[in-house]
């Protein structure tokens, strides 16, 4: 069963915008530990799944599936700017 198209705009809208945040990220001088930014961007996927939550229609089991694919593509956006966090500390 396909994504109903409200929920998939809703999933696009938070990509932007979650990449936008990580767009935006300065890392701190000094640095903080690998797995203390690991634990600051889930904090942040957390954040944006409890937003959105509240915005995603359908039944219940639709809206489980798009918060899930919304879990799933932040947490791939995630993912270059945490390898790039790992370069940054391994440039120190």
């Amino acid at each position: 069963m396909a994504l109903l198209q409200a929920n998939k705009d809703l999933i696009s809208k938070g990509m932007k915008e979650f990449n936008i945040l990580l767009d935006q990220q300065i890392f701190p001088n000094p640095s903080i530990p690998e797995e203390a930014m690991v634990t600051i961007v889930d904090d942040w996927v957390n954040f944006y799944i409890n937003y959105y939550r509240t915005q995603v229609v359908g039944e219940q089991q639709e809206q489980e599936r798009a918060l899930q694919e919304l879990r799933q593509e932040l947490n791939t956006l995630s993912a270059p700017f945490l390898a790039k966090y790992r370069a940054f500390l391994k440039s120190l």
